[in-house]
C-alpha cells in the first residue's frame, strides 16, 4: 500500500432534500455520496495527500455507485470491501433555514456494521504514518471491535491516531454506551476533533470549552480540536504533545452557508493535512477552518470538498 494515511469507517449514500424543512414535508431528494470517513478520505485526496480508505458497502446499486465514486476520486481499492450479504447504508438529510442538518439513517445490519478486526494487517500498519477513525462504526455490529482494534494497533505501531466521535444519538442504544465505547476510543487517540457537546456526551466536564477540552486530554489524546460552528474553532494540547503545550482559537470565516453537511469532515482533513505538512497548531487551525468554511458554500458533503488551490484562494482573499 503506497498511502501513508488510512481512514477507516462508513461510506454511505446521503439523500439531500430539495428545500429546508422536516423530512415529512420534503417531496424530492438528490442522491450524494457521503459518510464521514469517506468524506475525510476524499478531502485528503483533494488536498493532495493520497489516503487509503477502509470501508465496506453492499453488493447493491448504491454500493456499486459508491465504489465508482471512490475510484473517481483516486482512492485505492485495497480496503474497499463489497459485502454480498448486506446492504449499503442510506441517510436522509434535512436542513433548517441556517443550513444545519439532521439525519435519518437506514442502517440495520448494513455493510458498514460488518467491518472485521484484523483486516488491516501488520505490514499495512507498518507502512502508515496516520490512522483516522470516526464514531459511527463504533455504534453497532462487529465494526465496533474492528474500529477499536485498529486504533489500538495503529498507536502501538507508531502511527499518529485521530478520532472524530461524530455523535449520532439515534444510532446508539443509550447515552452510557456511547460514553463507554467513545472513551475506549479516546484512550487510543492522539488527536481528537470534536464539538463541546460531543465531549460532554463522552463524560468530559468543564465550565468553559477549553476546560472541557482539557478534561478530554486526560482521557488519552495529547491534542484536542474543538469545532464550534459560528463561534469558530479551538485547539488545546497538553505537555505530551509533539509541539509545546498551547491553546489557540480561530474566529472562523464569514460565509454564505448553503449546507453544513461534511464541514466537520473537511475540518478533519484540513488538520491532518496541515499537521503532516509540518505546520504549527495556530496555522493548522486556520487552514482547517478554511477547508471547512469553503465546504459549506456548496450542497452535499463529498461533492463540496475543496481542492488545495481553492483553499489557498480562500485564505488569500481573507487576508486581502
Amino acid at each position: 500500500m503506497n498511502a501513508s494515511v488510512l481512514v477507516a469507517g462508513e461510506t454511505l449514500v446521503d439523500f439531500l432534500p430539495d428545500r429546508p424543512g422536516p423530512l415529512s414535508t420534503v417531496g424530492r431528494f438528490e442522491r450524494r455520496p457521503g459518510g464521514a470517513p469517506a468524506n475525510v478520505a476524499v478531502a485528503l485526496a483533494r488536498l493532495e495527500h493520497d489516503p487509503a480508505l477502509w470501508t465496506r458497502v453492499g453488493d447493491d446499486p448504491f454500493g456499486h455507485y459508491l465504489v465508482d465514486v471512490l475510484a473517481d476520486h483516486g482512492l485505492p481499492d485495497n480496503f474497499v470491501e463489497v459485502d454480498h450479504d448486506a446492504q449499503t447504508t442510506l441517510a436522509f438529510v434535512t436542513h433548517d433555514e441556517s443550513g444545519d442538518r439532521t439525519f435519518s439513517f437506514y442502517r440495520d445490519g448494513t455493510a458498514d456494521t460488518r467491518l472485521a478486526p484484523g483486516t488491516v494487517d501488520d505490514d499495512a500498519l507498518d507502512s502508515l504514518e496516520w490512522v483516522h477513525t470516526g464514531g459511527v462504526t463504533l455504534s453497532s455490529g462487529r465494526s465496533r471491535e474492528a474500529t477499536l482494534e485498529l486504533l489500538e494497533r495503529a498507536q502501538e505501531s507508531g502511527c499518529t491516531t485521530s478520532f472524530d466521535p461524530n455523535h449520532r444519538p439515534e444510532l446508539w442504544p443509550d447515552p452510557k454506551t456511547f460514553e463507554r465505547i467513545g472513551r475506549e476510543a479516546l484512550a487510543a487517540t492522539d488527536v481528537c476533533k470534536a464539538t463541546v457537546e460531543e465531549l460532554e456526551a463522552l463524560g468530559c466536564v468543564g465550565e468553559t470549552p477549553e476546560a472541557v477540552a482539557r478534561d478530554a486530554l486526560d482521557c488519552g489524546p495529547h491534542t484536542v480540536f474543538l469545532t464550534r460552528g459560528s463561534e469558530g474553532a479551538m485547539v488545546v494540547t497538553d505537555a505530551t504533545a509533539p509541539t509545546p503545550e498551547a491553546v489557540f482559537e480561530h474566529p472562523g470565516f464569514e460565509v454564505d452557508v448553503v449546507d453544513t453537511t461534511g464541514a466537520g469532515d473537511a475540518f478533519v482533513a484540513g488538520l491532518v493535512a496541515s499537521l503532516r505538512e509540518g505546520r504549527g497548531l495556530e496555522e493548522t487551525l486556520t487552514f482547517a477552518s478554511a477547508v471547512a468554511a469553503r465546504a459549506t458554500t456548496e450542497p452535499g458533503a463529498m461533492t463540496a470538498l475543496p481542492t488545495r488551490d481553492e483553499v489557498q484562494q480562500w485564505l488569500d482573499a481573507a487576508d486581502s
